[in-house]
């Protein structure tokens, strides 16, 4: 169980998203950092372009937590832009100049000797494109637009319904009061049989 919690005591992660995309002849930040709750001692990183370990485009080592990284070899075109000396232990790099040719994986590649040697990484995939393209939300906006307005019609149907269904109940309604009234009157104006006109009674004899 100890070995394992050792293997396991490492982090390192680029963030929420592991795509980055940039613009030809710009400068990408590539970020990375790095966790462990066993503590650091001459920790090396190195980042790798396409997983090539042969060559890292940067490698720092950090004695401990309470120094920042110093520059063991890297690429000219790359320079670091993180602190370890702070609570996220950013190890995060700049490649400035970015061609087409750069678009590929970048691994952020951590080794600590104090866990074992333990090692820990993770990948990022940048893209490079001649333009930024904005997303077009005219479909979205659309849809919304039609969804919205056929809950809209449908509230204002039930609300008609609700008032028409109303107002038939009280026409109706009416109609039953009338109806008894009308059955209950006095017919004797009339002179209808049944009537509840008093009738003489015949004359004795």
């Amino acid at each position: 169980l100890h070995v394992f919690a050792i293997a396991f005591a490492l982090e390192v992660s680029v963030g929420k998203t592991n795509t980055v995309t940039a613009l030809n002849n710009s400068s990408v930040l590539l970020p990375c950092t790095f966790a462990t709750c066993m503590g650091f001692q001459d920790l090396v990183f190195t980042w790798y372009f396409n997983s090539t370990e042969l060559v890292g485009i940067y490698q720092g080592k950090i004695k401990n937590k309470a120094t920042e990284p110093t520059l063991v070899s890297r690429n000219p075109r790359v320079d670091f832009v993180g602190s370890t000396t702070k609570k996220d232990n950013n190890i995060s790099i700049v490649l400035n100049g970015v061609e087409f040719s750069d678009a590929g994986k970048y691994t952020c590649h951590v080794k600590n000797p104090r866990e074992r040697n333990a090692q820990h990484n993770a990948t990022i995939v940048l893209s490079v494109v001649h333009e930024m393209v904005e997303t077009d939300n005219t479909v979205t906006l659309i849809i919304v637009g039609v969804v919205g307005g056929l809950i809209g019609l449908f509230i204002l149907f039930m609300l008609i319904k609700r008032v028409v269904l109303f107002i038939i109940k009280k026409t109706q309604d009416g109609k039953k009061e009338c109806l008894v009234s009308s059955s209950g009157n006095d017919n004797t104006e009339n002179g209808l049989a049944g009537s509840k006109a008093e009738q003489k009674a015949p004359p004795k004899a």
